[in-house]
């Protein structure tokens, strides 16, 4: 019996697909026909939900982006699209006055984006 539950228990250990929804940290996330992993969270400036800002702050992630045949790293920032055609569209937990969240608790959610035209 044994012997048959240890292909199985090896068959849950291989890689999973790509989510399509929001992720954490080294998590993979396709969007179209890239593969993002949110590899860390390099600033988090937002403003937190209990508090009034003069400015709204920004945060931003660094993330390995691969289309299978090579890999990239950029920072990208909330809500800015950035090459190759990405954007970090959201973020969470809100942020709280008092209280940063642990890296963990992060989740992010990637899509397509329109990049605009240079004249």
């Amino acid at each position: 019996m044994r012997i048959l539950l240890l292909p199985l228990a090896l068959a849950a250990c291989a890689t999973l697909p790509p989510a399509t929804g929001p992720v954490h940290l080294d998590q993979p996330q396709r969007v179209g026909r890239f593969v993002v992993t949110p590899l860390a969270v390099e600033e988090d400036s937002r403003c937190p939900m209990n508090a009034r800002c003069v400015r709204a702050g920004r945060t931003v992630v660094r993330v390995a982006i691969t289309d299978g045949r090579e890999r990239l790293e950029r920072k990208l920032v909330l809500g800015e699209p950035a090459s190759p055609g990405l954007v970090l569209d959201s973020v969470t937990p809100e942020r709280m006055a008092g209280a940063d969240a642990p890296p963990v608790d992060y989740r992010f959610h990637f899509s397509p984006a329109e990049l605009p035209v240079s004249r």
